[in-house]
């Protein structure tokens, strides 16, 4: 099976539109395929979410954690949602033809590079740290500033772990450190809430939290967006493929109107599980998205295709370039290959 392998770097800028499209550009220039990618002025953070074969993807991600580390400065950043890295995240998820291990393999590989050959410190984390799911949280907490803090304590001491890969410094000055990963599918996703304080909504939030026995795998922020005036819970689930989505949506909704409040809208950032879909469908939740959900398995199947579409033509003209001539029954079935290779692709984009 042709291997897919899925990167979703989240970076501390979200406020330049043309940043953003720089990093597409890296990305596609070292043969990934982006899916998404969105910004926030508000969280002042950009995350894309691209797939490829295993190397180009690996590739892809050194060269953004190499672009953001000469771009961003986080001594001048701003923004609502937590941060320690230029490149603040960088989680790998095994798709088609990948199990684990091998996303394993990717994130330690790319966090050697990251060290290595751009100077910035790296912590490991979910599967890819030993022992195993060490937490994001605990990792971000107090932020760029507490981690530059606790590089220059004078008891030489420091209230954090050391970073797993470092270049001989425990903190970038401008870069921080970048957070490298690997995890199951997860679902990124806002609720915008009405009618409620903001102590309300940090208090409904901490509540739902899994770390403070709320809902199991749920990550969850209360925050506000003074610059579009909006405030909502942004949340993490974990594991989504095996997890109820829409249960939690429904949990939230009863928390929120019980304080006197509502739900006015959802978005999701980056891909969308098969199975929130599904249920989406059918009930109240389509009504308050955005923007339409972004199906991850459909894309990886057209991806899929057009690599091997790109395969089965270079085969054929290769064979058809060498010396010797193709025997007419093998020339016919390649150039078939060929043709309904990319009718196939066409028809998933025209869908």
């Amino acid at each position: 099976m042709m291997p897919v392998l899925e990167a979703v770097p989240n970076l501390s800028f979200g406020r330049d539109t043309a940043l953003l499209e720089r990093c597409v550009e890296l990305v596609a220039g070292e043969g990934a395929e982006v899916l998404d990618y969105s910004s926030d002025p508000d969280h002042n953070r950009s995350v894309l979410t691209f797939i490829g074969a295993p190397p180009r993807v690996e590739s892809a991600a050194v060269a953004l954690a190499r672009w953001a580390a000469g771009a961003i400065d986080l001594r001048d950043h701003t923004g609502v949602h937590p941060r320690v890295g230029a490149l603040d995240v960088l989680p790998f998820v095994p798709l088609a033809g990948l199990d684990m291990t091998d996303a394993v393999r990717s994130a330690r590989r790319v966090g050697a590079r990251i060290a290595e050959e751009v100077g910035i410190p790296v912590y490991f984390y979910g599967e890819a740290s030993t022992p195993p799911r060490r937490r994001l949280a605990d990792l971000r907490r107090g932020g760029f500033e507490a981690l530059v803090a606790d590089a220059h304590s004078g008891s030489g001491e420091t209230r954090r772990t050391a970073p797993d890969l470092t270049p001989g410094i425990r903190v970038h000055p401008t870069a921080g450190v970048v957070c490298v990963g690997a995890r199951p599918l997860l679902l990124a996703w806002n609720i915008d809430v009405e009618g409620l304080e903001m102590a309300a909504l940090k208090r409904i939030s901490a509540e739902l939290r899994g770390s403070r026995g709320g809902i199991p795998g749920l990550q969850t922020l209360g925050l506000e967006l003074p610059g579009q005036g909006r405030m909502q819970i942004s949340m993490n689930l974990e594991d989504a493929g095996r997890r109820d989505a829409f249960s939690v949506f429904r949990r939230i909704e009863e928390r929120v109107e019980v304080e006197g409040g509502r739900l006015a809208g959802t978005e999701i950032i980056g891909m969308c599980p098969d199975e929130l879909v599904a249920r989406a469908g059918a009930d109240r939740l389509a009504t308050l998205d955005r923007t339409p959900p972004k199906v991850l398995s459909s894309r990886v199947a057209e991806h899929r295709v057009a690599r091997i579409a790109k395969v089965a033509g270079r085969v054929l003209e290769a064979a058809r370039a060498s010396v010797d001539p193709i025997p007419a029954a093998l020339n016919d079935e390649l150039t078939r290959l060929s043709e309904e290779l990319s009718s196939s692709r066409e028809q998933d984009e025209t869908g």
